[in-house]
Formats: C-alpha cells, sequence, structure tokens
C-alpha cells in the first residue's frame, strides 16, 4: 500500500510541476525592447502557425572576446611521452644503439633486463629535454649469448624491445 501511494503521488507531483513551468514560462516571460529576439519573436506570432504555448528563450547578447598573444604549453592526458623507441643492429655483438623521442621533459632511464625480468645492466639514467635522442653503449662482453630485453622508462610510462646477443 505504502508503494502505491509514494508512486502515485510522485507521478502527480511530477505532472504538476511541468504543467506549472510550461504555463510559468509562456505567461511571464519579460523580452527587452532593444533586444533582436523580441522583434523576430513579434513576427512569428503574427503569422498564421505561430504557436501561442511555445517556449522562447532570451538569449545575453554577445560580447566581443579579448584576444590574448601569451603561448601556453597545453600537454593532454593522453599524449604519449615516450615515442618511436628503436634498437639496433638486432643482433647485437659489441654495440647496442638506441633511438628515441620525448614529447615533453622527463627522467629516462635505460636498463638492460634477463628473460625473468631482472636487471642486469642500466645504461643511461638522466633527466632529459623534449625531442629525439639517440644513445650508444658498448657491452665489449658484458653480457653472454642470448636473448635479454631492453627497457626504456620515461616518466611513468616504459616501452620494451627484445634484443639477442652474439
Amino acid at each position: 500500500m505504502r508503494q502505491i501511494f509514494t508512486t502515485t503521488t510522485s507521478w502527480s507531483l511530477t505532472i504538476a510541476i511541468a504543467i506549472f513551468m510550461s504555463v510559468a514560462f509562456v505567461n511571464t516571460t519579460a523580452y527587452s525592447q532593444t533586444d533582436t529576439t523580441y522583434t523576430h519573436l513579434l513576427r512569428s506570432k503574427t503569422g498564421k502557425s505561430a504557436s501561442k504555448n511555445a517556449l522562447h528563450l532570451v538569449l545575453p547578447p554577445l560580447r566581443p572576446a579579448v584576444i590574448s598573444t601569451t603561448k601556453i604549453n597545453v600537454y593532454k592526458s593522453d599524449d604519449k611521452l615516450l615515442n618511436n623507441v628503436q634498437v639496433y643492429p638486432n643482433p647485437v655483438t659489441d654495440q647496442i644503439n638506441l633511438k628515441y623521442e620525448i614529447t615533453r621533459p622527463a627522467n629516462v632511464n635505460i636498463k638492460i633486463m634477463d628473460v625473468l625480468g631482472n636487471d642486469i645492466i642500466t645504461l643511461f639514467s638522466q633527466r632529459v629535454e623534449p625531442g629525439e635522442k639517440t644513445f650508444s653503449y658498448s657491452l665489449n662482453s658484458k653480457l653472454n649469448r642470448g636473448f635479454y630485453f631492453v627497457r626504456v622508462i620515461a616518466g611513468n610510462e616504459s616501452v620494451i624491445k627484445r634484443i639477442s646477443v652474439l
């Protein structure tokens, strides 16, 4: 019984508010004499197809915008910080070369990991300015033959590339 009463009451209240709002907007809308929408509304009311119960809204006039010449760097959250990571030559014999692109200043770490994910060598760890960067590192028998992973970390993004050492 209680649920039927609340459902019936809420529907009745919703319909009453809708009727009140439509009557209030139609009868009490005040128009400014200098506004161009006033003349437009007068013309449409004199026509045969004008509706008496239509809702008319008056928008404020547009003001000219102020233009600033100050440049602002805006970084979107969906922009990638680390792009175009390349490791060459692959397979590696004595020297490894990396090329990567950074879109904004960040701390960059370059590490070599084994197949289990253990860090073997940290090749590079510094703050880097935006742009395309190249990095070369001489291995000189520091790694045994096998498969390794090069992990490039910039900020909170990382890219992992597989290499094989001969």
